[in-house]
């Protein structure tokens, strides 16, 4: 289990689970968050350039964030119940190159993944180490619909 920036393996792809987009999910984020008709209406999705409803992409990220939070929370209480001290991430300094590549449709199973691309220690920040990783949401055809590089702060052992 990852418990500090030393024990983070660049390249290793961590699956986070997916998540099935349904109408009535669909909609009613939109209504919250997104009030766009090709995500709020079957007839006006249809005459949009998407053809049909679909999820707001921030819907999409935002499932994102909830399966990795999740994942991060599963691997605390692991931590915890073997009798090890919880892990050290902290926050994310922010995210790049965010992109929705295909659209979200009503009945998509997404499959959400995070990637560790880099990581490097801090000197602006003793005791601590910034990861970047590239965080994907792949639909059930195997094409992207989410795609971002985010940082993480994590803090490195002895710390």
């Amino acid at each position: 289990m990852t418990r500090f920036f030393e024990d983070i393996e660049l390249d290793r792809r961590i699956e986070l689970g997916s998540h099935h987009f349904t109408s009535t999910e669909i909609i009613d984020f939109a209504k919250r968050f997104d009030p766009q008709p090709f995500h709020l209406d079957n007839e006006a999705a249809k005459a949009s350039l998407f053809g049909a409803l679909c999820a707001s992409g921030w819907h999409t990220a935002c499932i994102w964030m909830r399966l990795m939070t999740e994942h991060e929370r599963q691997q605390r209480e692991d931590l915890v119940t073997s009798g090890l001290p919880a892990f050290g991430f902290g926050v994310s300094p922010g995210f790049r190159d965010l992109t929705w590549p295909v659209p979200v449709y009503v009945d998509d199973v997404i499959s959400y993944s995070v990637q560790y691309l880099e990581k490097r220690p801090l000197k602006s920040r003793p005791g601590w180490g910034l990861v970047v990783h590239r965080d994907e949401g792949v639909n059930q055809r195997g094409e992207i619909v989410l795609q971002m590089t985010a940082k993480l702060f994590v803090a490195r052992r002895g710390s």
